[in-house]
């Protein structure tokens, strides 16, 4: 008997049936056919899971750290309580003023407390360096006192009793922003330009007792990040300086660590004069810069460099400010504001992420994307990080300005460990289709998980518990793929639900909402019209979810944006499809892909509307989740109602119907550029062409349907948002003829 309709059947659909009992059997065995590899807990060479572990809280921002080999990590900062986990600013506090303890493990405060302070103004702890034997911990930042004991802005700490070191004492005219320490050494940078009564700007060097050394650095601006190499003949120095002893170099440099002589200058334009050098991080073999830059584009990225020739390794040149760098097993973990790295052929402009990771070796973004917010000061998020060991797991500790983590509440403080990762991936968004006769073609938005990027899929049919299908995709939050399995075991007339999950190899999400299909006994004429036509991205809007499948075979699906209207009907076309409502203020969708500008296309869309705002009803843009700064190649409709075809050729070229459709009818539009110039055609029929224009604006860019930014073009809509119903979207790479315009349009009553 078949399970699904619980009639009996023969000839074909005998074989159909046993075919399908053979292929869940396979898939109880082996979980089925894969296309790549399974699934793992964390993508190599990630380490640390995205799940933010349970932390006290600062009421301030957290400005250092340092991690020690016993598992407590020290932090300081501009704060004066700390709190439970879960505690609302201003409840359950204890004092901490700007210094706290914490167990790695725990994340609870140790019995460790200490009161930085200053007489007049607002004291800070800015540096936090343990001594190679842990005995000692230095502290730097603007204060003038530590528990009641005199010193200035910088001190020692005798880890053992928690107190002040009363044989470090040491003039310092400034703050004091970064530490590095050796067994004799201790190497500080800042403000300042004088320590222990002699002049030393913005970098010095003193003993671990506080005795001023003879190695000199000096720049002539403020010095951010001083690291030694791992064989101790080098310091690295960052800041905003130009100058180090007279020589050239911008925001960093490579000291020698007896004398302080330039070892390695790095000469104006290898980091702009706008960028400087945030924090330093080294490993074995490199190290590693974060970077700020001041104004639109400036380098705000992660420089990884040669520890052997000084020479840099890769640059990464993403947007928005980075204030730490740490490396852990390779990778490269940083904190930033990170909002564009479309250079880096990744993400394009849009709302801030805080955490990223890179390989050591290669500076493509790694699968881990935890995230917190900007938080409170500047502000810009994260700000430091550090790491422990305790308990056998490893911490990686973050501070700083946030007031959110993973968007939960968390201030100033957050903690990540190597396992064990408890975080399941998305529920997979899924539709269905029958475009074909006796077939359904299962398509899904590939799921996203914050420390995972290959997920497995399982698809169940019918309500069954073993899969029918499993496969692997890999998957960022900027780039979620369609993936798509055709189901064949089905006969015309039938209905079949499916639910699909992802799994990360640990953890599984729920499965996904039935989506349902009756089987076609023909092919749809006017899909399979689009199709045969040659359609790089074909959307048809009878997804139930922010999905928005393409029918074709580039599997350009998209994204929508602010909860447009689902599976509205009637549809533009006869048969089951639907289509998508738009409210005219906000709701839009944009392709997953980002496309290379085409030289040649058309881009075909129905829509019906009363709008009397107008609207960019279709086109091209350069970002997804904001309002473009480059937008052309697009169909947008004015205030009356007419329809207007543009490209930006040199300027903006525009044609335009004589004709009005507001008029609540479904139209049909395409537009379409090539050889032969710009044609507008409404309802099957030529509106509008010139043959003057065949170029249009070069970038690489989105396909977006409803609504973008429409500054600078002609008889420009009060909305650049398109109120109304659109369905049966599709663009193709050749400016399609009259012919197959009209073929589609007439196609509108068969389905």
């Amino acid at each position: 008997m078949n399970a699904t309709t619980g009639r009996r059947r023969s000839g074909p659909g005998r074989l159909r049936a046993a075919a399908a009992a053979l292929a869940l059997l396979a898939g109880a065995l082996s979980a089925a056919a894969s296309v790549t590899s399974p699934a793992s807990a964390l993508t190599a060479p990630v380490a640390l899971t995205a799940d933010d572990l349970s932390t006290w809280q600062t009421n301030g921002i957290v400005w250092a750290m340092a991690g020690s080999s016993s598992g407590v990590v020290y932090t300081g900062g501009t704060f004066s309580t700390v709190r439970p986990p879960g505690a609302a600013a201003g409840t359950s506090e204890q004092p901490a003023v700007n210094f706290a303890a914490f167990d790695a493990a725990t994340g609870e405060p140790t019995d460790c407390r200490l009161s930085f302070t200053l007489s007049s103004g607002t004291a800070t702890v800015r540096a936090l360096a343990l001594s190679p034997d842990q005995k000692t911990l230095y502290v730097g930042g603007q204060f003038g006192s530590v528990s009641g004991v005199g010193v200035s802005n910088i001190a020692a700490i005798d880890t053992a009793t928690c107190t002040p070191r009363q044989d470090f004492k040491l003039a310092v005219s400034a703050t004091v922003r970064a530490l590095s320490v050796t067994a004799d050494t201790v190497y500080l940078g800042g403000d300042f330009n004088s320590v222990a009564g002699q002049t030393r700007n913005k970098f010095a060097a003193v003993t671990t007792t506080a005795a001023l050394k003879p190695w000199k650095a000096d720049t002539d601006e403020v010095g951010r990040a001083v690291e030694l190499t791992p064989d101790g003949k080098h310091v690295l120095l960052g800041g905003d300086f130009f100058t180090v002893n007279g020589t050239t170099s911008h925001a960093l440099a490579v000291v020698d660590a007896t004398t302080g002589a330039v070892a390695k200058s790095y000469p104006a334009g290898f980091i702009p004069d706008a960028s400087v050098v945030k924090d330093l991080a080294t490993d074995a073999t490199g190290f590693y810069t974060a970077n700020e830059g001041t104004g639109g584009g400036v380098f705000d990225g992660r420089i990884a460099l040669d520890l052997g020739t000084f020479a840099q390794r890769w640059r990464d040149t993403c947007l928005g400010a980075t204030q730490a760098v740490l490396v852990y097993k390779d990778v490269l973990y940083s904190g930033s504001h990170a909002h564009d790295c479309a250079t880096m052929g990744e993400f394009p402009n849009q709302p801030r992420k805080h955490l990223l990771a890179q390989s050591v070796t290669d500076p493509t973004l790694l699968p881990w994307f935890p995230d917190t917010n900007d938080g409170i000061g500047e502000p810009v998020g994260p700000r430091v990080m550090a790491q422990a060991d305790k308990d056998g797991h490893h911490y990686l500790w973050v501070g700083g300005e946030f007031t959110t983590v993973n968007g939960t509440a968390q201030q100033g403080l957050t903690r990540f460990a190597d396992g064990p990762d408890t975080g399941a991936p998305w529920v997979p968004n899924v539709s269905v289709s029958t475009v074909a006769a006796g077939k359904v073609e299962v398509n899904w938005q590939a799921s996203f998980d914050t420390d995972d990027g290959t997920l497995t899929y399982r698809i169940y049919r019918d309500g069954g518990t073993t899969p029918v299908y499993t496969t692997t995709g890999y998957s960022v939050f900027w780039d979620r793929p369609q993936l798509r399995w055709t189901d064949t075991d089905v006969a015309p007339g039938e209905t079949h639900t499916y639910r699909i999950t992802a799994s990360d190899g640990t953890n599984t999400s729920a499965k996904s909402p039935a989506v349902s299909a009756t089987v076609a006994s023909a092919a749809a004429k006017y899909p399979a019209k689009v199709l045969s036509d040659g359609a790089s991205l074909y959307w048809r809007y009878d997804d139930p979810s922010t999905f928005v499948g393409d029918t074709g075979g580039g599997r350009d699906n998209g994204f929508a944006r602010n909860s447009p209207t689902r599976q509205a009907v009637p549809a533009a076309v006869a048969g089951p499809s639907t289509a998508l409502g738009l409210n005219g203020t906000s709701q839009y969708v944009y392709s997953n892909k980002r496309h290379p500008q085409p030289a040649k296309f058309s881009v075909e869309t129905w829509f019906r509307t009363t709008t009397t705002t107008g609207g960019r009803i279709v086109g091209f843009s350069n970002l997804t989740m904001q309002d473009s700064t480059q937008y052309d190649k697009h169909i947008y409709m004015r205030d009356d109602g007419k329809l207007v075809f543009g490209v930006k050729s040199g300027s903006a070229r525009t044609i335009t119907t004589p004709a009005a459709y507001n008029n609540g009818a479904w139209h049909h539009v395409v537009a379409t550029q090539g050889t032969g110039g710009m044609a507008l055609y409404v309802d099957g029929v030529l509106r509008a062409s010139t043959t003057q224009y065949t170029t249009n604006e070069k970038y690489d860019g989105y396909w977006r349907v409803g609504g973008d930014n429409l500054n600078g073009w002609p008889n420009k809509p009060s909305s650049t948002f398109f109120a109304g119903q659109v369905d049966e979207t599709a663009v193709y790479p050749t400016a399609l003829t009259s012919a197959q315009i009209s073929a589609h349009y007439a196609l509108r009553t068969s389905g």
